[in-house]
């Protein structure tokens, strides 16, 4: 049975923990070394995003008890002392943003974890997107591996699709992102991003995304074909992605709708949705698709040339594909498993 252990109460700790309670998976512990128990049963329990949790939310000593789930917490800044094989938990997912690399999350293991789950793009560990490349991973090798990030996750099921039917020869993307914990409210320093650092609530700010590099490790025969920027908006959740693609095989608008309507009822069921509603972005919050096609903002501006928006909850829809990849790693398909990607080197 697969038991759970989640390091990092922030956003995404937070909305795993949703998503694994909803999907049925038994959380053993939580860790996070700025949050006392008694603050995560708040945090937890109320939601300014997603609404109130519509379970009984209360703590004892330091037990969070959720329903009638009881789940043991810590707060230890080093992974490495925390005794999950003593807590019962064989799966981490480290969800702090901080210990992105093998090595850092690889103290998980140190720890008496079997295997880790990196809730961010990583440098040198193995990325797999679920519904994209997940078949690709091999639990003799993969004990840490990561789910890429909440746009690669929205991209990459619509640039599969298109490129198995149309062939990219090459695409741009633009995510219009919602703010996230780590903007500013007002103007602060920051590092050597100093647009950064600009008020979140006055601006839309110009920033980078790893999403084009992680989107060539996911689908490799795409490497170095795709960019991509990001812009954050001052929403306070859901996202979407503005995708530019170049094809080798000439299409049309309803064909290309067609396509996807069909990826999203077969391949991609419970991954990927398609709309055709006049919708905007509060309309997808608590979504839990990875994205949801818009078919009334696709632009086929020639038969080879084709802009197509996908919408995505940055935060609920990526934590159900974190806990979906979780589930597929304890009970892998042999017959589909092999390794892709062993020299990632960036995100």
């Amino acid at each position: 049975m697969t038991t759970v252990g989640i390091n990092g109460f922030g956003r995404i700790g937070r909305m795993c923990l949703r998503a694994c309670l909803e999907k049925g998976l038994e959380v053993r512990h939580l860790n996070d070394p700025f949050i006392t128990t008694d603050y995560m049963v708040y945090l937890f329990k109320y939601d300014s995003t997603h609404g109130q949790y519509p379970e009984h939310v209360d703590c004892e000593g330091d037990a969070l008890l959720i329903g009638e789930r009881r789940i043991s917490t810590s707060q230890e800044k080093d992974p490495s002392k925390i005794k999950w094989k003593d807590l019962g938990v064989t799966f981490v997912v480290e969800a702090t943003g901080v210990f992105t690399t093998l090595e850092k999350a690889s103290l998980h293991i140190d720890g008496g974890a079997k295997r880790v789950l990196i809730t961010a793009p990583s440098i040198d560990a193995p990325m797999y997107v679920f519904g994209v490349n997940h078949r690709c991973y091999d639990p003799k090798k993969g004990h840490v591996v990561s789910a890429a990030s909440c746009t690669t996750n929205c991209v990459a099921p619509i640039v599969k699709v298109m490129h198995d039917k149309f062939e990219v020869i090459e695409a741009m993307i633009t995510s219009v992102h919602a703010t996230t914990a780590a903007q500013k409210t007002v103007d602060g320093p920051t590092g050597k991003l100093w647009r950064d650092g600009r008020g979140c609530l006055q601006n839309i700010i110009p920033t980078s995304t790893g999403a084009a590099k992680s989107l060539g490790k996911i689908i490799p025969e795409l490497k170095d074909k795709v960019s991509a920027i990001a812009f954050r908006v001052p929403v306070p959740n859901v996202s979407l992605c503005d995708i530019t693609f170049r094809v080798n095989k000439p299409t049309t608008y309803d064909e290309i709708k067609k396509t996807v309507k069909e990826a999203t009822e077969t391949e991609f069921k419970d991954i990927m949705a398609y709309t055709e509603d006049d919708c905007v972005s509060s309309d997808f919050n608590h979504t839990t698709y990875s994205c949801v096609f818009d078919a009334k903002a696709v632009i086929p501006q020639t038969s080879t040339f084709i802009k197509v928006i996908a919408w995505y909850d940055n935060e609920y829809g990526y934590a159900h594909r974190i806990v979906d990849l979780l589930k597929y790693m304890n009970e892998p398909d042999s017959k589909n498993v092999h390794q892709v990607g062993e020299d990632e080197d960036d995100d």
